[in-house]
């Protein structure tokens, strides 16, 4: 995350902490489902009654091995920390690629890479799409995405001068990878699905600034932003899972309650406090498309030591809770792009 900490605000740490349909029905038959108001359900469960609870489905998708392969190579100490510009990032956009197009993917410019012109380093997102399979909805484009970027090498401390950044951001990269393996086996959704890996976010969110730009200036009709960030540890003491930048800025905060179970998004009052809805890849779209555009995350400012720290390691994470995101993500990606029509919109 860029410049999340104000030095003159103080941080209160806690120690340790392609193939479309070809298996949608295997990725669909494993079912989870959780009460709205965050009481379990049963798998496969009815709509409630009058007066009674509904419960929201899920699917059991991502498991936390699954996740963890994933974590374990883009916040391995053969990636140096991701540093934009090094041959640690370039290793992480080629697996990125290779993945995407494993997925059924496609590339949304002439490849996979785009490369920044706001930058004097060799710099790149990684960008691919799912076309939607609705010729009217098609052009409503939902982004997903996350940075893959981080900062690299660093003073030693413990003798560790790698700043892995498992948590920021290989665990929202994570997510973002995910989420595109789920809709390239499934069935298509109505929108198109962009999903996007940001470099030089850790530059002044530079990736994300100049893919915004591009796609604005070639017409590309995005109707809404969902970004990941740092969301590789559960938040403490909170009836949510994860909270959202800009909270009261659209309604995608109730939007993803509706899809996704109403503990899924609560609203952080640190995020407002340390504005973090202008310090990370999601504002970029607000401000130059001015759409519902927000960071989805679980950094709660106090249960995590190792903001960019060598001690951001993949150790650290909690690979279940990172899956667990996941799944109660796509009946939320799943309902934006599937209804009848756009339901995101500004406050």
């Amino acid at each position: 995350m860029h410049k999340l900490l104000d030095s003159s605000r103080p941080f209160r740490p806690l120690a340790g902490l392609k193939c479309l349909l070809l298996v949608a029905s295997l990725t669909l038959a494993s079912c989870l489902s959780v009460g709205v108001g965050g009481k379990p359900g049963k798998d496969g469960a009815s709509p409630a009654k009058d007066g009674e609870e509904q419960t929201v489905n899920y699917p059991d998708f991502t498991s936390a091995s699954d996740v963890g392969a994933i974590m374990e190579f883009l916040a391995s100490d053969e990636l140096k920390g991701r540093d934009t510009g090094t041959e640690g990032i370039e290793a992480a956009a080629a697996y990125l690629e290779a993945r995407l197009e494993s997925y059924g993917v496609q590339p949304l410019f002439s490849s996979y890479r785009d490369t920044l012109g706001n930058i004097k380093d060799i710099a790149f997102n990684v960008v691919g799409i799912l076309p939607g399979s609705d010729p009217s909805l098609a052009g409503e484009t939902l982004l997903i995405g996350a940075h893959y970027d981080h900062i690299g090498i660093v003073p030693l401390k413990n003798g560790d001068g790698i700043a892995n950044g498992a948590n920021d951001n290989a665990s929202g990269s994570a997510t973002v990878l995910e989420l595109a393996r789920y809709f390239g086996q499934a069935e298509r959704p109505k929108r198109s699905l962009i999903f996007a890996f940001f470099s030089a976010e850790e530059r002044g969110l530079l990736g994300s600034k100049h893919l915004a730009e591009k796609l604005a200036a070639e017409g590309i009709s995005i109707s809404g932003m969902l970004n990941f960030e740092m969301t590789g540890v559960p938040m403490m003491g909170k009836d949510y899972l994860v909270y959202l930048t800009g909270y009261h800025k659209s309604n995608m905060a109730e939007l993803s309650n509706r899809y996704g179970g109403e503990d899924l998004v609560g609203y952080l009052p640190q995020a407002a406090e340390y504005n973090l809805f202008e310090r990370s890849d999601n504002y970029a779209f607000f401000k130059i498309s001015d759409i519902p555009a927000h960071t989805y995350s679980t950094f709660d400012f106090e249960n995590y030591a190792y903001y960019h720290q060598p001690g951001d390691e993949v150790s650290e994470m909690d690979f279940e809770h990172m899956a667990l995101i996941c799944n109660r993500m796509i009946p939320v990606v799943n309902g934006l792009a599937n209804a009848a029509t756009s339901e995101l919109k500004m406050n």
